[in-house]
């Protein structure tokens, strides 16, 4: 099935209206791929819902006609403060996959994480964007080559490691157990070690479950890069991940895909900002699917937030057209929140703003 048309797209005004677009196009295992999560899901669907247990406390006659949607992540200008989070395999979705990804994010003036599981190589990914990058690699026990993959990321021009450390072992995900996705003839895990290329083996990364704090300290002295941990929701890691110099932290339970039942990301921010105090600096992966949750995520200490299943939907319902639309309507429903909340800035957006919705 083709991508969606201008036309069509005009009339896709949520990350929902793409989603079900998006699985019009898809077979089922690419389906199951990007919307389903580990045990029973509800460690996925209370991403989603803990946004719903902060309301605003919106301030009046303020006025918000020059609204600056602008911040800054690890020192790098973003238009505004959405970026695509790290996820693999995207040409199972689009031709085009993370090439796609990275136009739309690039014309975007965002921020992309771009996934060692990737389908196109850290470099050519590099080539085609105009934004930020960050290289998201995952645990594993080949210290040789995963440093070869921070050199080559530093070599591109990245500007950030972003260690995912909530995924020693892979997830318990009956959905895809049930429906495995195919990868289409010539699309490969780019950036894999050699002998986990190729497509449909079945074989995953070992050693994850070995790594401890002192590894990620080994990392870091390879590099020039700053250090991101992106899967961090808790007050003792969070201080843990401070005292060991890392530069941000990205608040996040992997979308409900590892560990069922771990807290939503929404209800770990506030102890992870308290722990954290302004030391490093703090961002939100999970449940966000419209821009009062990332004005929310900002009310509570989060400089930005990483969207993953929009993007993907997008990416599949229309290619770069599709990922360009996912975050105009978050800009533009963050942009509106702002106006009527009485928010003037994205950067210094007040915690007075969101209270817990009362019982």
């Amino acid at each position: 099935m083709s991508d969606l048309t201008p036309d069509e797209l005009k009339w896709v005004l949520n990350a929902a209206d793409m989603e079900a677009r998006a699985r019009e196009r898809l077979p089922l295992g690419a389906q199951t791929y990007v919307g389903t999560g580990a045990g029973d899901e509800r460690s996925m669907a209370d991403n989603i819902a803990a946004f719903q247990r902060w309301v605003f406390r919106p301030r009046a006659l303020v006025d918000t006609s020059a609204r600056d949607l602008s911040t800054s992540v690890l020192g790098r200008s973003i238009a505004f403060p959405v970026g695509v989070a790290p996820y693999a395999l995207q040409r199972l979705l689009h031709p085009e996959g993370e090439l796609a990804t990275v136009r739309a994010v690039s014309a975007a003036r965002s921020f992309m994480v771009v996934s060692m599981g990737a389908t196109c190589t850290l470099e050519e990914i590099a080539v085609a964007a105009t934004c930020p990058l960050w290289f998201q690699p995952y645990l594993f026990d080949d210290a040789g080559y995963m440093a070869e993959l921070v050199q080559r990321a530093e070599a591109a021009g990245y500007s950030a490691v972003c260690l995912t450390v909530d995924s020693p072992v892979f997830g318990w995900r009956e959905g895809s157990m049930r429906n495995p996705h195919i990868l289409p003839a010539g699309v490969v895990w780019a950036n894999m070690p050699p002998a986990m290329r190729v497509p449909n083996s079945g074989r995953w990364l070992t050693g994850g479950d070995t790594w401890r704090w002192a590894m990620a300290d080994k990392l870091t002295a390879g590099t020039t890069l700053p250090l991101v941990l992106k899967g961090i929701v808790t007050a003792e890691d969070a201080t843990l991940a401070v005292e060991h110099g890392v530069a941000a932290v990205v608040v996040s339970n992997h979308g409900g895909r590892q560990l069922e039942d771990t807290i939503a990301t929404m209800d770990a921010l506030p102890e992870v900002v308290a722990a954290i105090d302004g030391r490093a600096e703090v961002l939100l992966d999970g449940g966000v699917r419209r821009g009062i949750d990332v004005l929310k995520a900002l009310a509570l200490g989060a400089r930005a937030v990483l969207v993953g299943r929009p993007a993907a939907w997008g990416l599949a319902a229309a290619g770069e057209a599709g990922v360009a639309r996912i975050l105009e309507l978050l800009r533009s429903d963050l942009s509106t929140a702002m106006a009527i909340a009485g928010v003037t800035s994205a950067a210094r957006v007040d915690r007075a703003l969101v209270t817990r919705r009362p019982a």
